[in-house]
């Protein structure tokens, strides 16, 4: 039997097993387990602990429960009300500015902790009732925050992109480093596309009328609140940036300790957790034995589901590269005379419809061993290709069955019905999609600052 057949079938397994409803972790597990068995000689089966063990077995992995730690602690804080607040003071006067706002904490609050569904609530807990008081639209106030919240998968310190670099052996500073600029520009696309949306309300008249203070707005009443009238004094405005200074400053010193090669990822990280902890502490003395056991139990329960995943997933790999299948899959592609840019639109597609169903880590872990070998025999840049990839799993978080951040934000807002959380969210798929034609038209976007901080 042929190693693309093996593929396949391997495939349609996992498949099979996901569409039952079993948790990804396990079902990359049975799914091993079964082609050992079916593939594999029963002598071969004795070696499923050791793979998993070895898969597990690595310093670099200390990052990842390490950045959870710290994400952890900031989300117990108050650090997100301050850095809404902080944004707010600063572009609140434009129209739209509070969900502008909003997306430009996500942002920040991205740099602090690594995960989108922790930014999404963070975030949206204290931001959409704001919004809604002061009479946005459902659908503006929970598609900022449901699109913010994915930027925490791109911009560093990034679980994602810990897990694509060790997949696929790449630099993990290079990789976070690559981020930084698309995360800024996803962030400004974002927000001009709030500025549309909000442009489109005003001229059908969408804005309902809302009780605010013990009055009734009118609609003119309520666009002139949407617009964002508070007026900040300048002192007021760098008061709030000190606030926040400290905690950018703790991202940039991690950001600094790995490019600089001071530190690894793992020794950055647990450095890092440390100085959240100091950093709460200080400015809001909120550490107590409670917070630390509330943040241990989170940190425990989302760290043994990553590493799970990558334990099993990496065993499922094992076992399709002893099959044939990742090198007989790359010789195919090689013989195919075709433009290796519709084979990259095939990869994206791929990509899209797997972020339908299961998260970004079970996408890397699952599909890299096979696909990494076409990627560098295409001649696309791995550093590159590794940000792409990661805008194109942001669509997953906000497209249905199983878009995270949808129901993060169904969550935290549940008075809101869901259809005006999906008709807010969609449209940001169309923002991602065109983040990612830019990346393509003008690589360097990516490649620029690592490329001058690291060297080519």
């Amino acid at each position: 039997m042929s190693g693309l057949l093996i593929g396949a079938i391997i495939g349609l397994l996992l498949l099979f097993l996901l569409a039952l409803g079993i948790p990804v972790a396990f079902a990359l597990g049975l799914t091993a387990l079964i082609s050992i068995l079916i593939f594999l000689t029963p002598a071969q089966f004795g070696y499923f602990a050791n793979f998993v063990f070895d898969s597990l077995n690595s310093f670099s992995l200390l990052a990842i429960p390490l950045f959870i730690l710290m994400g952890a602690v900031f989300g117990r804080s108050q650090a997100s009300r301050d850095l809404l607040e902080a944004a707010h003071v600063w572009v609140g006067r434009l129209r739209g500015g509070l969900a502008m706002s909003s997306v430009v904490a996500c942002s920040l609050f991205a740099a602090l902790t690594g995960s989108s569904p922790a930014t999404s609530a963070a975030i949206g807990k204290i931001a959409i009732p704001e919004m809604t008081k002061r009479g946005y639209p459902n659908t503006v106030a929970t598609g900022a925050i449901v699109a913010g919240g994915t930027l925490g998968i791109l911009i560093p310190p990034s679980v994602t992109l810990i897990l694509y670099g060790i997949a696929t052996e790449q630099s993990i500073g290079r990789l976070f480093l690559g981020g930084v600029v698309p995360g800024i520009m996803m962030t400004i696309l974002f927000c001009l596309w709030i500025a549309v949306a909000m442009s489109l309300q005003r001229r059908r008249g969408d804005f309902d009328r809302r009780e605010a203070g013990g009055a009734t707005r009118g609609t003119g009443e309520a666009l002139h609140a949407v617009a964002g009238a508070e007026a900040y004094s300048w002192k007021h405005r760098f008061v709030m940036l000190i606030k926040v200074i400290p905690f950018v400053g703790l991202i940039a010193g991690i950001l600094y300790a790995l490019y600089a090669g001071v530190a690894t990822p793992s020794e950055a990280a647990a450095v890092g957790a440390l100085f959240a902890f100091v950093l709460v502490a200080l400015f809001y003395r909120s550490v107590t034995p409670k917070m630390v056991m509330e943040v241990g139990l989170e940190t425990t329960r989302t760290s043994t589901m990553i590493l799970m995943i990558v334990a099993f997933s990496a065993v499922l790999g094992q076992v399709m590269s002893f099959l044939g299948v990742p090198q007989e899959l790359a010789q195919w592609v090689a013989g195919l005379e075709v433009n290796r840019w519709l084979i990259f639109l095939a990869m994206n597609i791929v990509f899209l419809v797997l972020g339908f169903f299961i998260p970004p880590v079970a996408i890397i872990l699952v599909t890299m061993p096979v696909l990494f070998p076409i990627i560098m025999q295409l001649g696309f840049d791995p550093i590159w290709f590794g940000v792409v990839m990661t805008l194109n799993m942001e669509m997953g978080l906000i497209t249905p069955p199983v878009g995270l951040n949808l129901y993060v934000v169904q969550g935290i807002a549940p008075n809101i019905p869901v259809r005006d959380v999906l008709v807010g969210s969609i449209p940001y798929v169309g923002v991602l999609a065109v983040g990612i034609v830019l990346l393509i038209l003008f690589p360097d976007l990516v490649l620029w600052l690592p490329n001058q901080m690291l060297g080519p």
